[in-house]
């Protein structure tokens, strides 16, 4: 989707992201990581306390000291001692992180009809990026799922799909490399709208995103204009959950899920779906094997 004409995007410090993130009130976790002593110390408090001076001076001191520093991306309860599921108090924000060809991913989601425009994007070391949109209306249930999905999509970490999950702070050092140039963590605040699940037609492609991601809209499978249709999504999905590992009764169950609303045989569907994705796969990888064999020649391959 096109970007806002109306927000000028800019950049944000660390204390003026933290309030970005968060209401002041919010509980909020920062998590301080150091690698070379093997030390990892969280401290949870309120977001107007982390974007205070006094706080940003101990965090900077901590970064100085060789550690890196992340925020959590959604508040947590009153009195939580600990970043769990459980003390999660609501869903803000859903998140990508793009490590493995990052620039051309992140030029994939800003070119996406799936996806509306991201609210914050993270240089969060040389080539590398996070994206954040701000929601609302969600449960966790709800969030993981749109993660998984969006990480699928655009090939960002799978790890990072977790509802408690801490992305790295602007405006201080990345210490993870070692031996690189000292980079500097940037943010870019590029919309200040809150999104809803429907504006996020990326869970239409997905069996691992089945009904649960919006109940009221698990019958309306149509498909953006141009877009790919459902039994090429579904095939790809198969494609891509086989070459990650996953067994093929648990790929055919939850595309037999996903379509059972309009296919008169799911099961049959699915299961045809699945072989023929596997037999792709096999003629793939039996060239890759006769292309990198010295007795063929690759002029007499089919």
């Amino acid at each position: 989707m096109s970007g806002e004409s109306s927000f000028a995007a800019k950049s944000l410090s660390a204390p003026e992201y933290v309030l970005a993130l968060h209401k002041p009130a919010d509980n909020v976790a920062v998590l301080l990581r150091n690698r070379v002593r093997g030390q990892t110390l969280q401290r949870i408090t309120s977001a107007e306390t982390m974007a205070s001076p006094e706080f940003q001076r101990w965090i900077a001191e901590q970064n100085r000291a060789g550690s890196d520093v992340f925020v959590g991306m959604n508040p947590l309860k009153d009195g939580a001692s600990n970043r769990t599921k459980d003390n999660v108090k609501e869903i803000r924000h859903v998140y990508l992180d793009l490590d493995e060809d990052a620039k051309a991913a992140l030029a994939n989601v800003r070119d996406s009809q799936d996806t509306p425009p991201p609210n914050f994007v993270i240089d969060s070391s040389p080539g590398k990026h996070q994206v954040v949109w701000r929601i609302e209306g969600v449960d966790i249930e709800q969030a993981e799922s749109l993660l998984h999905s969006l990480a699928n999509q655009f090939g960002g970490d799978k790890a990072a799909t977790d509802a408690t999950r801490v992305l790295r702070m602007p405006g201080f050092a990345n210490r993870k490399y070692a031996n690189q140039t000292e980079f500097v963590v940037t943010a870019l605040h590029e919309s200040d709208r809150i999104y809803q699940l429907r504006d996020f037609t990326i869970r239409e492609d997905s069996p691992d995103a089945p009904r649960h991601i919006d109940e009221t809209h698990s019958s309306q499978r149509a498909l953006p204009h141009g877009h790919k249709s459902q039994s090429e999504a579904d095939w790809a999905y198969a494609k891509r959950a086989l070459a990650r590992g996953d067994h093929p009764e648990q790929i055919i169950q939850r595309i037999a899920d996903f379509r059972a609303d309009d296919k008169p045989d799911p099961s049959y569907y699915a299961r045809l779906t699945v072989t023929k994705a596997q037999d792709t796969l096999k003629q793939a990888a039996a060239a890759e094997r006769h292309d990198t064999n010295p007795k063929y020649d690759a002029r007499e391959m089919p």
